[in-house]
């Protein structure tokens, strides 16, 4: 590993600090370096606030050391104003005269903008550096903005011998995961801005959709419901989580549940994720059933999957979802669990 790499290695695990309150922003990371030596460092901790930059500068007790120093950035620095002041004039202010970048910035409005102001400045600027990890970092930013929807993961508990429920009209759902892969799920779910379930999965399990297994805040709880009848009783109407509910009726919204109107004559997919969009909602975690988890396969409209492989054998009941072929896994165990990993190969960085 160069030295170069080495402190950007340091700026990407500084930016994962930023997974549950960076977005819609990026997360990254800032690295300052004077004389081999680390003299600063920060992250993106909140969008709305300070940038990496920014905060990599305020840590630094001398700021007369930045004319002799580097910084070392997982994402090229912004070059226009939103919430904040470009970084990149920033950088420029402080007569820094040496900037490592990890990727480019895929956002139109930096898109390589921040290099070029900084190089006009007279800054030496190395860029790709880690490339390709940095990329990774950023994959719900970059998808968001290219693909113009969610980041979506699908995500699913099935038997050993491939079942995900029994067939019911009623009682409680066959449970699958262990209590240290349920506190998982919800360590997912407080890293995504929006969680999806279909009718039946709200009427049958009666979930809460909520984080209470781990620290983070709620996602927005999304349902389908396209004749309007589900029970206002259910725990997704409790008014506690803002929750969104994808219909083909017209009603009024309320301060806790907003009724978004769909076609159902076309496919309501890239619909939801065209109105998540819109709404600047960056990642989507998809726990519905079968159907609507299959849905989300055949359209194309995911970015990962998350199967955990449960050793209770159910014999019969609901089939899991099919994973398209081709598509390798890579496997993890957790607390004696398995959990397969997959991504479509032209997600692949």
């Amino acid at each position: 590993m160069t030295k170069d790499e080495k402190y950007i290695s340091r700026c990407i695990q500084l930016a994962r600090n930023g997974l549950c309150n960076a977005a819609p922003n990026p997360m990254v990371g800032a690295v300052i370096v004077y004389k081999d030596r680390i003299i600063g460092e920060g992250y993106h901790i909140r969008c709305g606030e300070g940038h990496a930059e920014v905060n990599a500068i305020r840590s630094v007790k001398d700021e007369a050391l930045l004319k002799e120093s580097t910084i070392y950035v997982s994402l090229e620095p912004c070059s226009h104003y939103g919430k904040t002041p470009p970084c990149a004039d920033l950088i420029i202010s402080k007569g820094i005269p040496r900037v490592v970048i990890g990727c480019v910035d895929p956002f139109s409005l930096v898109a390589g903008r921040g290099i070029r102001k900084l190089q006009d400045a007279g800054i030496q600027v190395t860029v790709g550096v880690l490339e390709k990890e940095c990329q990774e970092l950023i994959r719900r930013f970059i998808t968001f903005n290219t693909r113009k929807r969610p980041y979506i993961t699908l995500k699913w508990a099935q038997s050993s011998d491939g079942f995900i429920d029994i067939l019911r009209e009623g009682g409680s759902p066959v449970v699958l995961s262990t209590p240290l892969t349920s506190m998982y799920v919800h360590k997912q779910r407080a890293e995504h801005k929006a969680i999806l379930v279909g009718r039946k999965t709200a009427l049958l399990d009666n979930p809460s959709l909520t984080t209470r297994h781990w620290y983070g805040k709620n996602p927005l709880r999304l349902v389908i419901d396209k004749e309007l009848t589900l029970p206002s009783s259910l725990k997704l109407f409790d008014g506690s989580v803002s929750t969104c509910v994808f219909t083909n009726r017209e009603k009024e919204s309320t301060d806790a549940i907003h009724y978004i109107r769909l076609d159902f004559n076309r496919s309501i997919i890239p619909q939801i994720a065209d109105y998540l969009y819109e709404q600047k909602i960056q990642s989507l975690l998809v726990e519905g059933g079968s159907q609507l988890l299959q849905s989300f396969i055949d359209s194309g409209y995911w970015d990962e999957i998350y199967v955990e492989h449960s050793r209770t054998s159910l014999q019969q009941g609901v089939k899991a979802p099919l994973i398209p072929a081709g598509i390798q896994a890579t496997y993890f165990e957790r607390g004696g669990v398995t959990t397969a990993h997959y991504i479509p190969k032209e997600n692949s960085l």
